[in-house]
């Protein structure tokens, strides 16, 4: 049942970019292409993201879970549709609490609404402070990908 779930709620966003709305849900939306580790095809997962300074970070809501976090670890090298541009990157797993939790702050500065009520959802309080955001992180992973200028 949780896989139909994960499954079912992918075709939306990869419907919205096959009709050109790219440039609307990709404000908050990308589309990640990775190699599936086991079958060597391409797989499309639509991400929530932040872009930093030019880097794409994404985190993974299921953990280490996620096919698309242990397709990376396999094939690092990702395909990234974000709005109507895209481009070859090199994702970097993130597990160090320190880092994933300054990401975290940085996107809550950001998007205060949505991600207060997504931290609240995942059980941290309304109220909290960084060394609580650590503590979140600590069993979170994240993965920051960075342009291939080289893979072109």
């Amino acid at each position: 049942m949780r896989k139909f779930f994960w499954r079912a709620i992918k075709k939306p966003p990869v419907l919205f970019y096959a009709i050109g709305l790219g440039p609307v849900i990709g404000r908050l939306v990308l589309l990640l292409t990775t190699i599936g580790r086991k079958s060597g095809l391409p797989r499309v997962t639509p991400l929530q993201y932040e872009d930093i300074e030019g880097n794409i970070y994404i985190a993974s809501a299921r953990g280490i879970q996620a096919d698309w976090f242990r397709n990376i670890l396999v094939n690092p090298r990702v395909v990234v549709h974000v709005g109507s541009k895209g481009f070859i990157g090199l994702a970097d797993p993130i597990t160090d609490p320190a880092r994933i939790a300054e990401v975290l702050e940085i996107r809550f500065a950001r998007h205060p609404r949505m991600m207060g009520v997504l931290l609240r959802l995942e059980g941290l309080p309304k109220e909290f402070n960084r060394a609580r955001l650590e503590a979140f992180a600590a069993d979170r992973v994240m993965v920051v990908i960075r342009p291939d200028v080289f893979g072109v």
